[in-house]
């Protein structure tokens, strides 16, 4: 799988790709490639807005990329990212496979205990630019498989740990994960054209200046 060919790369190097296969990503224009540092410099910054957020606003999870195989995008995540094929079954049940949750490098041989997480989470997104876009664009970006980023399959400790939080007041409890996490939050950022606040921002920026300056991120912006 791409996804599981991305996944290979260090913590300090990080590499963004877009799936081809997906409309988002075939209407995209080439990704751009910079530093993180740079990257960090191109997000707006603004204040945070989170007046009349609702999750429902996002619909997810849809048909997912391949409308005709049975699985939503939840389960078609969860097949890509797979370290061992599950085996799918009618009704796009899935049983076996493994997988490894990079936020705290646990692997996991259950499907049920992973969650699927928003690499920016809805109601940062909804805060950072979302609430003004079309219920269309915000389930686009519920569900996001047009980058490899944009949706991760981690344990739900984690996941839930996490919660709504910005990197500013939650980060990965593996320390390996934390600069490849920091190159996903800015990409999917710059990708769907979201902002910043200040405390996002100086905390972005602690890292893209001090243990993640090797850094390099990937994106395309969807259009």
């Amino acid at each position: 799988m791409i996804k599981n060919l991305v996944r290979t790369f260090g913590a300090l190097s990080l590499a963004l790709v877009p799936l081809l296969s997906s409309p988002a990503a075939q209407a995209a224009p080439a990704p751009e490639v910079t530093t993180l540092a740079d990257a960090v410099g191109l997000v707006k910054v603004t204040e945070e807005d989170r007046t009349g957020y609702t999750r429902s606003k996002f619909k997810h999870w849809n048909s997912g990329d391949d409308a005709g195989d049975g699985c939503n995008t939840r389960a078609e995540v969860l097949i890509a990212e797979a370290v061992v094929a599950p085996t799918v079954e009618a009704g796009c049940k899935l049983t076996g496979g493994t997988w490894t949750s990079y936020y705290d490098g646990q692997e996991v041989t259950s499907a049920g205990s992973l969650d699927i997480d928003h690499m920016v989470p809805l109601a940062e997104a909804w805060d950072s630019g979302a609430s003004a876009w079309t219920a269309a664009r915000r389930e686009a970006y519920a569900n996001d498989q047009g980058s490899t980023v944009s949706l991760v399959a981690v344990t739900a400790r984690t996941n839930r740990s996490k919660s709504d939080q910005d990197p500013a007041d939650w980060m990965p409890p593996s320390p390996e994960a934390q600069c490849r996490y920091v190159g996903e939050w800015v990409a999917t950022k710059l990708r769907w054209g979201l902002t910043a606040d200040d405390r996002e921002l100086q905390a972005l920026k602690v890292y893209a200046e001090g243990p993640c300056e090797d850094t390099i991120v990937r994106y395309a912006s969807v259009v």
